[in-house]
């Protein structure tokens, strides 16, 4: 257990994290897609405010990676 515990702070966790968020990115298109075809200003607006919410998230595990000082040559 104690090892699960961890991996959330660690750098292959914060990677998955990155993936699973990204994946979430999918849906939020295809919502937002649906949405104009349909006319729904509404579920455009949840759509806009849910990709808001994937880029901050996405942000905020980059400086995750940053600070455990991940050595990858993509983070610079």
């Amino acid at each position: 257990m104690t090892k699960a515990k961890g991996f959330k702070k660690s750098k292959t966790g914060t990677y998955l994290s990155i993936g699973t968020t990204a994946f979430g990115a999918i849906s939020v298109i295809k919502q937002a897609k649906k949405a104009r075809f349909e006319g729904d200003t509404l579920r455009l607006i949840d759509a806009a405010v849910s990709a808001a919410a994937i880029v901050t998230g996405l942000a905020l595990l980059y400086r995750e990676l940053k600070r455990l000082g991940d050595d990858d040559v993509l983070l610079g």
